[in-house]
């Protein structure tokens, strides 16, 4: 028996774990107050994952979910104070070897304002529904037909 390796990332109301088990079997998650508990059989060697971990705040336990798929497992951990950044996941400082920071899918959400958010979604949106080439606009006078003076036609090729 021994710990299944995780990524974690923070955002504003919820704390993500992905547990990286394979084929994973039995799974049971415990949600408490301080603390969470993951426990599966997985991948081809059938072995036992046991992981405990004491949280670095509180979290609702009544809101916190867990996923699975083939290939992992998804925990979604209700922050029971939203809003308030976690710097890491542990209640301790130490370090723990199983356990690594999801840069993929980490976010500096404490200095965004609302109002940035929002303009990011329009700015998003605006790009989504920008159409293709023939949608550019003129450029300078750069589809002008005039010819020019070395604008020759150029003999068929043989």
């Amino acid at each position: 028996m021994h710990p299944a390796t995780a990524k974690w990332y923070d955002r504003r109301d919820y704390v993500f774990i992905e547990f990286c088990v394979a084929d994973s079997r039995d799974v049971k998650v415990n949600f408490d107050k301080a603390k969470f508990g993951f426990s599966c059989f997985g991948g081809t060697d059938n072995v036992k994952h046991d992981n405990e971990v004491d949280l670095f705040e509180a979290i609702d336990q009544n809101e916190s979910k867990h996923k699975r798929t083939d290939r992992s497992v998804l925990c979604c951990l209700r922050k029971a104070d939203p809003g308030k950044a976690w710097p890491r996941l542990t209640k301790d400082k130490a370090k723990v070897t199983w356990l690594s920071v999801d840069f993929n899918n980490w976010k500096d959400w404490e200095d965004d304002s609302d109002e940035e958010l929002g303009n990011f979604d329009r700015f998003s949106e605006m790009m989504n529904t920008m159409g293709g080439e023939d949608d550019l606009p003129d450029l300078d006078g750069a589809d002008d037909e005039s010819a020019d003076s070395d604008d020759e036609k150029m003999p068929d090729l043989e």
